[in-house]
């Protein structure tokens, strides 16, 4: 019989983690070993686009570096992340912090 090793994912996210979190929730009952592997990857992709889109900002902007206006800016122009908007009702649009920047 041959040595079956466990595949290893090679998870950015950990998934431990993110059972621990999921587990948390009353209603979650038992969670299969491959789902927070999949959603370990989804959240991978779903950092990579938002900070690729945010990039693109930051670079039409001419700026060196990335701030939380660019994130802001993203989050207000891209319809995908519009459950995003709570979370930067309170930063600076990005004429408006340069603007206190320089003052």
């Amino acid at each position: 019989m041959p040595n079956k090793k466990k595949k290893k994912y090679n998870a950015r996210f950990p998934p431990a983690r993110i059972k621990k979190i999921m587990q948390k929730d009353e209603e979650v009952g038992k969670v299969a070993a491959a789902v927070p592997v999949i959603i370990s990857r989804a959240l991978e992709l779903f950092v990579e686009s938002f900070i690729r889109k945010a990039s693109e900002i930051t670079q039409a902007r001419n700026a060196k570096t990335l701030t939380t206006s660019h994130l802001k800016q993203c989050i207000l122009t891209e319809n995908q992340f519009d459950f995003l908007k709570d979370l930067v009702a309170t930063v600076p649009e990005i004429g408006r912090a340069s603007c206190r920047e320089r003052v």
